[in-house]
């Protein structure tokens, strides 16, 4: 897969909603119902970190479930890649970019949300033809305001920001035209995980999927 052909296929889950749950999932079980809450909220994207050992299990499980679009979060290596494939990862997501780790996803056609934090991040990926980026930690790299002037040079790129993103600060960031939509967690904090309140799960998701998109 190509970097231009990756960034098509990225843009198109970024539209899906204005948020993309970003998860740790520690058990396998939790996989399936959370999987569902979220999308009956209207986030049918879904993030899950490679963070926890369940988390390849949880995106077996959730991949199987009617209308989920799942990603594996922090992929650093190419054995995350590979793994992150076979369990069934339809997107992934990385905190920053090395070019090993970028062979990996373009040899396994595993569409990449490479992460940027500094202008000549974002230029070097955009050199290699990735128009569609991670920025992250958003808010401790400059928030919104830096977002916005990262885009003033750099129009062409658009970005799911991500890192300290709240239901709040969201907004701030979807007002901005180099915004596909945030990544975050408060939409499945562990708590509410871990004692499987899905329907709170899925009313913080429904409130979310209502926040204010770009075009």
């Amino acid at each position: 897969m190509t970097p231009q052909t990756a960034s098509l296929k990225c843009e198109d889950i970024c539209r899906l909603a204005p948020v993309i749950p970003v998860l740790m999932v520690d058990r396998a079980t939790d996989a399936a119902p959370l999987a569902q809450a979220l999308i009956a909220g209207g986030l049918p994207a879904l993030e899950v970190t490679l963070r926890t050992e369940a988390a390849l299990d949880a995106i077996r499980e959730m991949a199987a479930v009617s209308g989920s679009r799942v990603g594996a979060g922090t992929l650093l290596t190419p054995e995350d890649v590979l793994a992150a494939k076979e369990a069934g990862a339809q997107f992934g997501v990385s905190p920053g970019a090395t070019d090993r780790l970028l062979d990996a996803d373009e040899d396994a056609d595993l569409p990449l949300l490479p992460g940027a934090a500094t202008a000549t991040e974002v230029m070097r990926l955009l050199a290699r033809g990735y128009r569609v980026q991670k920025f992250f930690p958003a808010e401790i790299a400059g928030g919104a305001p830096a977002l916005r002037a990262i885009g003033a040079p750099l129009p062409q790129v658009r970005f799911c920001p991500t890192g300290g993103i709240s239901l709040q600060n969201a907004r701030h960031y979807l007002a901005l035209g180099n915004t596909l939509c945030v990544g975050g967690s408060w939409v499945a904090p562990m708590g509410l995980i871990t004692t499987g309140d899905w329907d709170a799960i899925e009313a913080l998701a429904h409130e979310a999927s209502t926040l204010p998109g770009t075009a």
